[in-house]
This record gives structure tokens, sequence and C-alpha cells, in this order.
């Protein structure tokens, strides 16, 4: 009996369970790594408030350092999985290899750098005299645990690569886990205080690292993979993840910058943009993991030199971002009744808050949108165009935001700037889908 030819829908539905099968447990991962601050910032706040403001300032600074490294998970996944697509998998894991010995390299110039700065650092970024000290405490002892922090990112990637989420997930509900008793246990058991909270932390740290290193390892070893460093695989992942890091530091800039215009608008409207903006950072993580999945997806594609593939899965992975972005934003307008209140009963802020939300939720679906291409281009390993087009895009966003206070604009006027930068992403990032000059096939790019 011969088979039935795919047709059209069938297609969908497998790329759908494809999809699905990744995204879910990326979400689960992305979700459970901010919950470790989380959890800090809960436990220490019983200490004080000078304790509590310490954390806040250490915990900014290591948010901004895996923000600065992420480019070891994005740069890792799509170089893998090319290499899986074109049917090695030996190479595929040694270049998340050599991926790890760059995380290692890098964590390790990290640490010389902060721990006899960590006063000085503290001191730029504004802790009072009260919350210094708690502050040079935690940013010394979790500054140990960087480098197991970028091999997790560096590992992560590696497994992403692989078509591997569940068990980034797995290890991320262990990692939590284990830092909330550690953290309990140190800081009121053991009467550590505040370094009990960042002892704990780099416990916790170390041992998720280890677990993957486990994983890996044993993959490498099953598939006669060297485990040695080599200098050349190593320049290759940092080449590669350099456009990457100037993408991701020009995406901090706009975010700080939206920040600082809030901060000089007054009290209210920072209190506020606050929140838009830890809402707005909840939606990303949804979004995210289905650009995740795009990265695992694409690059497979690509080595196994399926053009025809990767462009179909690009067309539907965009239609999942687009309902998606359309699902998050009617859930805003639905739910705000419920959240607003559970982080502020002032009712100026409340006023101010409600339009600004509403701009948010009237760009998700091009958030959606951006952040599926943005995942398609990082796996295809398109890096210099994506760091270009957020070059530009910081250049559009910069001055009209910083023109907001000048001209009388409030926080409104604040987000459809931010709306702005969005849809300047959304036309860099379809302009390249649509030329298909991404569509590079083969085991490297």
């Amino acid at each position: 009996m011969t088979k039935a030819p795919a047709t059209p829908t069938s297609g969908r539905r497998r790329h759908d369970r494809e999809i699905v099968a990744l995204a879910v447990p990326a979400f689960g991962a992305l979700v459970a790594e901010p919950l470790f601050l989380m959890v800090d910032s809960a436990i220490v706040g019983h200490l004080g408030t000078r304790q509590l403001a310490g954390l806040g300032v250490s915990a900014a600074l290591l948010s901004t350092a895996v923000s600065i490294f992420v480019f070891l998970a994005y740069a890792t996944t799509a170089a893998v999985a090319r290499r899986l697509g074109a049917g090695d998998l030996a190479s595929a894991i040694r270049q998340g290899m050599d991926g790890i010995w760059l995380a290692l390299l890098l964590g390790g110039l990290v640490v010389a750098a902060v721990l006899p700065t960590a006063p000085w650092i503290v001191d730029v970024f504004g802790a009072s005299g009260t919350a210094a000290p708690y502050a040079t405490t935690y940013l010394r002892i979790s500054t140990l645990g960087i480098p197991a922090m970028l091999v997790v990112l560096a590992a992560t990637g590696v497994l992403r690569g692989l078509q591997d989420t569940r068990t980034p997930l797995y290890v991320a509900i262990g990692g939590f886990t284990a830092n909330a008793i550690l953290n309990a246990v140190l800081v009121y058991g053991v009467g550590l205080g505040i370094a009990g909270s960042a002892w704990g932390t780099v416990i916790a740290q170390m041992a998720m690292a280890v677990a993957y290193l486990v994983v890996v390892v044993r993959g490498a070893r099953r598939h006669r993979a060297s485990l040695r460093p080599d200098a050349a695989g190593i320049r290759a992942s940092a080449r590669a993840g350099v456009p990457l890091l100037i993408r991701t530091l020009s995406l901090r800039a706009v975010l700080v910058i939206a920040t600082a215009v809030a901060a000089r608008l007054g009290d209210v409207d920072i209190a506020a943009h606050q929140i838009v903006l830890s809402l707005w950072t909840l939606t990303a993580f949804a979004l995210d993991a289905i650009a995740i999945a795009g990265q695992a997806i694409i690059g497979r594609f690509l080595g196994a030199g399926d053009a025809k593939g990767a462009r179909e899965t690009c067309r539907r992975m965009v239609e999942w971002g687009l309902a998606a972005g359309v699902v998050l934003g009617a859930l805003i307008v639905l739910a705000r009744p419920l959240f607003i209140p559970l982080f502020t009963s002032d009712s100026s802020v409340r006023d101010t808050l409600l339009p600004a939300l509403l701009v948010v939720a009237v760009s998700q679906p091009i958030a959606g949108v951006v952040f599926i291409l943005d995942g398609v281009l990082m796996g295809a390993g398109d890096g210099r165009y994506l760091a270009l087009a957020m070059l530009v895009t910081l250049a559009v966003f910069a001055p009209v935001a910083l023109l907001i206070p000048t001209l009388g604009g409030g926080l409104t006027a604040l987000w459809w700037a931010m709306d702005l930068m969005m849809t300047v992403r959304l036309i860099t990032l379809w302009l390249r889908a649509r030329s298909g000059r991404w569509l590079v096939t083969g085991a490297t790019r």
C-alpha cells in the first residue's frame, strides 16, 4: 500500500506538534530563572530594609550580566542545531563544548574583574551608605557563581540545539528548589544573613552547571566527541557571539533609556513604568519560548539542506507568534482589574498605569511576530543582520524617547515610543525574512 501524500494541513500539524514540544518546556525554564532572585528577595526582605536595598543593587547587576552573556545560549543553539541537521552529532556536541569552554573563560574574566572592584561598582550604581556593605557582600559572593551561570547558558544552548528543552526545564526546577531551601537554611538556620543568601544561590548555580555537564559529557563520550578545549573552536564561538552581543547590548540600551526617561517624568510615572515593564517582560517570556523553538528547528532544517522546510517553518511560526500576541493582548485588557491591585493601591499610579498598559496590549501582536523572526534569524546564524537591525532600531528610538519629557509627554507617550521601537524591529526583520538571504544551508554558515 502506497503512503498517502502529505497535505498542507498535515504539514502544519507536524510543525505545530514540534513547536509545542519545544516551546512549552522552554517557557517553564525561562520563568524558573528569574524566580531565583525573587526567592532571594523574599528571604532577605525579612532581614531588614538595608539588606533588601543592598540585594536590589546587586541583583540588578547580576541580571544585567545574564542578559549580556545570553548570546552563549543563542549562538550555541544555532551552531549545534545546524550540525545536528547535517547528521554529524559528534561535531554538534564538539561545537557545544567549544561554547562551554568559552563560557568558562568569560566567567573567569568576570570574576577576576569584579572581586577587587565590587565596592566601586556598588557605589557607581548608587547604593546608599547603609546598603552598600550588604550590596558588596552579596555581589562578591555571587560573582563566584558567574562561571557556573555562564556554563548553564552555554549548555542550555547545546541541549536546545539537540532539540531537547525538557532537560533544561528539569534542571531549572531542581535549581530553583535547591536555591529556596539553601537560602532559608543558610540565612536563618545558620545565621549567615545576606551572605547566606548569596552562598545558597552560588551553590545552586554550581549544582545546575554540574548537572548540565554530566548530560553533555555523557553525550560526548557516547558519540566519541572530544572534550578538550580547542582554540579555533572557541574563537569561532566567540566570533558568532559578538554580533548577538551587540544586538543584546542595543536592546538593553533601549530599556535603560526608557527607564531613565520614566524617572525624569516623576515618581508616579517611574512607579507605573516599572509595573508595565514587569508585565511586558512576562509576556516576552511566553513569546521567547516560541522563538527558542524556532532557533532549534530552523537551525536543524538549514543544517540538513532543507531551505524549503525552513521557510515553511518560519511561516508557521509567524502565525503562532501573531496568534500568541493577540491572546496575550486580550489577556492584558481583560485581566487588568485583577492584577493592577496586586502591584499598587495608589490611585495616581493606577491612573497613569492604565493607558500605558493598553498601549502594551495593542502592541502584543507586533511583539509576537518580532520575537519569532528574531528567533528564526538566530537559528539561521544571521547574527550580523540582527546586530545591524537592532542598532538601527536604537538610533530611531533614542531621540524620540529622550524628547518626550521636553515635549511634555507622559508615560503613555513613552510606551508609544516603545511601540515604535517594536515596529522598527518588525520592519527590519520582516524585510530580511522575505529576502530569503538568511536561508544559508549546510553544517556551518
